[in-house]
């Protein structure tokens, strides 16, 4: 008999004993002979009995608080989606006792991150999700979490030295070196290659910098690989350039791109943006007669909407929705339902290319 399959009446027609003292060796309640509580144990265990940890949560009348910290959907598009996952996965585990709240900070605005982090800190949660975008400031309150035994789960931003109960998202590594793929398949020319971060603290932001570290290395390693590498002569027929531009509502944003297309253009062979801000380059590239790829990531309308006109050329969805839901659903798996949870969840990329874009739009 498999094991999902047995119930409390099976042990006992197994035990020949009644329902009612199967009931009382499980939930350790009212007297029973030690005899008979042995031959009880024995049948559940040569029949692998698990009990029903959801009929047992529903009945617990318990009730868990769990706080959720990311930033605010309003200020940047590519957040409604984590938004959105958290907030359908509150609403599957309110049943079994989950009341949640949410705080969101600022992006731009470290200060607001801590005042945030503070505020779920001090309403003392059962366990806390977080997307840890600020790594010096998330430290401290990573450390007061442990001293409070307050399990966390990390997503969209993983960082190697913490131990959460779990981390939830992409692998920001994997996800540049197939940036780096995407940029450079199909073409046979050497060239520069660039990467643009938009708004972005990149000291402060380890999985802008990991996107960055896969990317180079994708590169370091094709040219490693060709005849007359790098290896042998010095030479590496692939410039990787890197800028940091503000955010696209200052003047300089302009300024500093335009003046970089202008000096690139002729051997400018494709950008990566390193968030989901692909979208705000595109507009760019229309002036310059040249051939530049483009890759970015997430499926934000305005990125479809280039993508669908032909200046984006690939994007990579992160499933942030996905990070959003899975992440709460690994503190109640912990907390609710006792089970064993992964310490890393790395989700699936999808690459959205322009010329399959029918297929991914309707995904």
């Amino acid at each position: 008999m498999g094991k999902n399959a047995v119930r409390i009446k099976d042990i006992a027609a197994k035990a020949n004993v009644s329902v009612g003292t199967v009931d009382r060796v499980i939930h350790n309640r009212g007297r029973v002979a030690e005899d008979v509580r042995q031959k009880v144990l024995s049948m559940m265990k040569e029949l692998e009995y698990e009990p029903n940890m959801i009929a047992r949560t529903l009945g617990s009348n318990r009730t868990y608080h769990l706080a959720a910290i990311q930033p605010n959907h309003t200020l940047d598009p590519y957040w409604q989606a984590p938004w959105d996952g958290i907030n359908k996965a509150a609403r599957e585990l309110q049943q079994y006792g989950i009341e949640l709240t949410i705080y969101s900070y600022d992006m731009a605005q470290v200060g607001s991150f801590l005042e945030q982090a503070e505020l779920a800190t001090q309403s003392h949660p059962h366990g806390i999700l977080i997307a840890p975008l600020f790594y010096r400031e998330s430290l401290p309150f990573f450390e007061r979490w442990h001293q409070l035994r307050i399990p966390y789960v990390l997503f969209n931003t993983d960082i190697a030295e913490i131990k959460p109960l779990s981390y939830v998202g992409q692998d920001s590594y994997q996800s540049g070196f197939l940036a780096g793929k995407l940029l450079q398949f199909g073409q046979s020319q050497p060239g520069t290659f660039l990467i643009a971060h938009i708004a972005e603290d990149i000291a402060n932001s380890v999985h802008v910098t990991q996107k960055e570290r896969g990317f180079r290395d994708y590169f370091a390693q094709l040219a490693a690989a060709q005849p007359g590498s790098s290896k042998q002569d010095g030479h590496n027929p692939y410039k990787i350039i890197s800028i940091d531009l503000p955010y696209p509502t200052e003047q300089s944003f302009a300024q500093k791109l335009t003046q970089l297309l202008d000096q690139e253009q002729q051997q400018l062979r494709g950008i990566f943006v390193s968030t989901s801000k692909a979208y705000e380059i595109a507009p760019y590239l229309k002036k310059y007669p040249t051939d530049i790829r483009l890759v970015g990531y997430d499926l934000l309308e305005e990125n479809i909407h280039f993508l669908k006109e032909g200046t984006i050329d690939f994007l990579i969805n992160q499933n942030p929705k996905e990070q959003g839901y899975y992440g709460l659903y690994a503190l109640a798996d912990q907390l609710i339902f006792k089970k064993d949870v992964s310490p890393l969840k790395y989700l699936p990329l999808d690459i959205i290319a322009k010329e399959n874009l029918h297929y991914y739009v309707e995904k």
